[in-house]
């Protein structure tokens, strides 16, 4: 029996990119909190690890989908499942891949790929947990974005980007819901302990030490802020809502001054 078709009356999670990294750190998170869960990513062995585990050590109902979410296919039958989802509370839209490269020199095809995924798949994805959760008048919905939504990089250009559409869109959607008790979250984490990088290939050893986070906190205080009905964008970490604030209203000389370090590398 899978976690949709479970006869209990728990709230449903489903959470993309949940391999790894932060995407698995929500599902333990969501999972203790006593939600089922629907996991999904492309690679399905770790998914079913990752849901076999969860379910015994929490008692709940968990179930992984393999699904490339960067192709039509993929995309539009996790939306098709979600449309049939009669307990979805809570929707995480955390897949997502970097690349390092100017866009004149990077693969065609991979730069695509990256606004399949980080663009398509989660407006379809939301669109389709949107009626359900508007017509029980509960739910939430965090967009998986980045610092490097508030800045644009040579050699990020389509991350940063596709990172920014999560963030506005996110904001603006979350003005369309502002009379429902559905919720919507762009979260926004800097330099994250996770295999992001390594997948990336981008060497990240100059990154100062102080601008990492672990995943767990940053799944925490976007856990912790969208269950008081915080804004809809969260930063985690004092240090990163500095450094976003100075991106923000210094001046633009100085502005570049502070990007340098972000712009070596991926946040």
């Amino acid at each position: 029996m899978n976690a949709t078709e479970s006869p209990t009356e728990r709230p449903v999670a489903l959470i993309t990119g949940a391999s790894a990294g932060i995407g698995k750190v929500f599902a333990q998170r969501l999972a203790a909190s006593g939600h089922d869960l629907l996991l999904v990513a492309r690679d399905g062995v770790r998914l079913r690890q990752l849901a076999d585990e969860l379910s015994l050590q929490y008692g709940i109902n968990a179930e992984g989908m393999a699904a490339d979410l960067a192709r039509d296919e993929g995309m539009r039958s996790v939306a098709n499942r979600i449309s049939q989802m009669e307990r979805l509370d809570c929707l995480v839209n955390n897949a997502g891949f970097g690349s390092k490269g100017k866009l004149a020199n990077r693969p065609v095809a991979e730069q695509a790929t990256m606004l399949e995924l980080h663009v398509m798949a989660p407006m379809l994805l939301t669109r389709a947990a949107l009626p359900g959760m508007i017509e029980r008048n509960s739910g939430t919905i965090i967009n998986v974005s980045s610092v490097a939504s508030f800045i644009h990089s040579p050699g990020n250009t389509n991350y940063c980007a596709t990172k920014a559409y999560l963030r506005v869109f996110s904001e603006g959607l979350a003005s369309e819901l502002l009379n429902t008790n559905v919720h919507v979250q762009a979260l926004c984490p800097g330099f994250t302990h996770t295999e992001f990088h390594d997948r990336a290939a981008i060497d990240m050893k100059s990154t100062p030490g102080f601008l990492w986070l672990e995943a767990t906190r940053v799944v925490d205080d976007s856990i912790a802020q969208a269950a008081r009905n915080g804004p809809p964008v969260c930063i985690p970490s004092a240090r990163y809502k500095f450094i976003v604030l100075l991106i923000k209203y210094l001046p633009a000389w100085l502005q570049r001054a502070i990007r340098t370090p972000l712009m070596k590398s991926r946040v």
